[in-house]
């Protein structure tokens, strides 16, 4: 009995050796990781958000009812059949009556050019003195709306406006939870002298009031072999 259990204990000692040799202590653990530090998962979108600001409008051109305001938050969902584009706009901001009651709007992507105004029309609302004092957001900022083909909210006019699509809502099902809208694009135009890597620079939020202008293209077209069908 003392023999096997001497050798009960001796293969006990050398499992549990291989187990810590296979299991890393956390102090291994965290040399594993020390090339990176904890970052809050709050603030992830910073990393991820990086697509151009938006200039959102709303509302009728026709009836002076139209508004404006900028988003940070959006993502392509669908290349074609059909197109689809997905935007986040919440009952905290005035345009989601607007879009809710008459289910279209009118993207519009500017150029660095205007990055201070699209910031300002960010920070402020319909409501606000100084806007309506003005006459409205579009008065305010000296913004020229453009009757639209499909849609009755208005393009974005002016030489650093890089393009305009106009879209109607696809789908919202996700907008009581997540104040998630999917779009569908039915119009777009685009600046023939402010095209992007052309002359046109979007420029892209990072969080804390930072923004990314544009910059160095990359082109690796022949790379993208499986996606080919996308490429001009």
């Amino acid at each position: 009995m003392g023999r096997k259990r001497k050798n009960q204990e001796e293969q006990g000692e050398a499992s549990s050796s291989k187990q810590q040799k296979e299991e890393p202590s956390q102090s291994q653990s965290s040399r594993q990781h020390n090339d990176f530090e904890p970052y809050p998962a709050s603030k992830v979108y910073r990393f991820i958000e990086p697509g151009p600001v938006l200039l959102v409008t709303t509302g009728s051109l026709a009836d002076s009812t139209h508004n404006v305001m900028t988003i940070g938050f959006h993502m392509v969902i669908q290349h074609e059949s059909p197109p689809l584009i997905g935007i986040s706009l919440g009952p905290w901001d005035a345009s989601f009556a607007a879009l809710k009651k008459q289910r279209e709007c009118v993207l519009a992507v500017p150029s660095v050019e205007m990055a201070g105004v699209v910031v300002d029309i960010g920070n402020c609302s319909a409501d606000d003195d100084e806007v309506q004092e003005a006459g409205g957001k579009w008065q305010r900022f000296g913004l020229e709306a453009l009757p639209a083909a499909k849609v009755k909210a208005p393009l974005v006019g002016g030489t650093d406006v890089i393009a305009n699509i106009e879209c109607v809502v696809e789908d919202t099902k996700m907008v009581s939870k997540y104040s998630m809208w999917v779009l569908k694009p039915v119009r777009a135009w685009v600046n023939p002298n402010k095209k992007p890597g052309e002359g046109g620079k979007m420029f892209h939020h990072r969080g804390q009031g930072t923004f990314v202008v544009d910059g160095e293209i990359l082109d690796l077209k022949d790379r993208m072999v499986k996606w080919q069908e996308f490429q001009d």
